[in-house]
């Protein structure tokens, strides 16, 4: 299990790492130098626009790469979804600006981030299914808690060497040419990732399914015929864990960089705390997941996040790092409860036989409607000059809708002796 849960951690954190380079890039250059003619605001928002391209591609990719791993297995998803990302993060890195090419430069990105999005919309389905059908049932959380860990890993990793670059080359040079390091950087990781991965065995449940030729013909299909509910009700659910990551990790950069005048450095320190404090506390919230079950802790890290809105908008208005790094700290706490859970959570909702589409088609659809909606809506609604309230608002309506779908879902934590690993049973 531990080699297993680290190959699976590792190829996430690559994946991410490579989602969230983009994010980094569109927030502090990509609105200058590839939409040059729009002014500030409308350039940041159409580079915001390019990144939720990706948003719209993952469920796509949920669908192509949950039919695989349905069908064929789920370590080929592991395989496939990470050579695809990783080419076209490198290919993001190498496309020339606006000034050389014209608008063909935009074009070129859309369609590179609509790769990415591809690629990464396959990766999370693979990763916690190698580790939760391997695992234990009285310590799936604890193990499946390791690919979570590999989002905020990825987040932390290019979001540093942002940090690096920028401090080090100063703005002009990271505005001409810094920039695309980390975007070349993905090749050499993806590299890694793929020889990492290549060793790993197939999962017994998968396995198990082939050997009696279970698999389902047509997995979206039977998805849609017999779970669409839990695929509903999952991606309301996750939608303000998206909401909330990219709105601190991609619009407050944004905001805090142009609107509140503070450095790119300081504002990327302040949000990589956060997020350092949420993954120290994933595997610890996924230990209580297998003790006290997983809806509890998503509706009460849901609830959290939902009272910690407004003081949260209050305190990074202030400007000031120590309140903003005390606001993002915080709300890393109910935060990591649903994460720390959720990779256990979604698999166990759905039969062996759709689980690899059904919980990567739910996660994914919650990254349309949290992740890739939130930094324009954001952007949009903090006009004017005193804080933005409407941000908060916005985000504790995205709360509300959140603890609904997971009211009505079912408790899942597997009732098992100590050393078995039965099959959970389906919603």
């Amino acid at each position: 299990m531990p080699r297993l849960a680290l190959a699976a951690m590792a190829g996430t954190a690559i994946e991410f790492y490579d989602f969230y380079v983009y994010g980094t890039a569109a927030a502090l250059v990509l609105g200058p130098l590839f939409f040059p003619t729009a002014s500030p605001l409308l350039g940041t928002l159409a580079a915001f626009g390019t990144f939720g391209v990706g948003f719209l591609a993952r469920p796509l990719g949920a669908v192509l790469f949950g039919h695989i791993g349905d069908r064929h297995g789920r370590r080929p998803v592991l395989m496939a979804s990470l050579l695809l990302t990783g080419l076209s993060t490198v290919a993001v890195g190498l496309v020339p600006t606006y000034g050389s090419i014209g608008v063909a430069a935009p074009l070129l990105l859309l369609v590179l981030r609509f790769a990415q999005g591809l690629g990464l919309g396959g990766e999370w389905g693979g990763a916690v299914l190698l580790t939760g059908e391997h695992a234990p049932a009285h310590r799936r959380a604890l193990w499946t808690s390791f690919p979570q860990l590999g989002a905020p890993t990825g987040f932390l990793l290019a979001n540093g060497l942002a940090l690096v670059l920028s401090a080090g080359l100063g703005e002009a040079g990271y505005l001409a040419w810094g920039w695309r390091v980390p975007f070349w950087g993905a090749g050499l990781m993806a590299a890694a990732g793929l020889l990492l991965r290549s060793r790993l065995p197939e999962t017994p449940q998968f396995r198990a399914l082939e050997a009696t030729d279970a698999r389902a013909a047509l997995p979206l299909a039977e998805l849609l015929r017999g779970h669409w509910r839990p695929v509903l009700l999952v991606a309301g659910g996750l939608s303000l864990v998206y909401a909330f990551h990219y709105a601190m990790s991609t619009w407050a950069l944004a905001y805090g960089t142009e609107r509140l005048a503070v450095g790119r450095t300081v504002m990327l320190g302040c949000i990589m705390a956060g997020v350092g404090v949420s993954t120290l506390l994933i595997p610890f919230f996924a230990v209580l997941g297998d003790r006290y079950g997983r809806r509890f802790l998503c509706l009460a890290g849901s609830a959290g996040l939902a009272l910690w809105m407004v003081p949260l908008v209050a305190l990074l208005h202030t400007g000031r790092p120590v309140w903003m790094t005390l606001g993002f700290g915080v709300a890393a706490v109910p935060f990591a409860a649903v994460v720390g859970v959720v990779a256990a959570y979604l698999p166990e909702l759905f039969e062996t036989r759709v689980r690899c589409t059904g919980a990567a088609v739910g996660y994914n659809l919650a990254g349309v409607l949290g992740g890739g909606l939130t930094p324009v809506v954001a952007t949009a609604l903090a006009q004017g000059s005193g804080p933005p309230w409407a941000v908060a608002g916005y985000l504790v309506a995205v709360a509300a809708v959140s603890l609904g779908c997971f009211a009505l879902l079912p408790e899942t934590r597997p009732a098992a002796a100590p050393g078995t690993a039965p099959e959970a049973a389906p919603a």
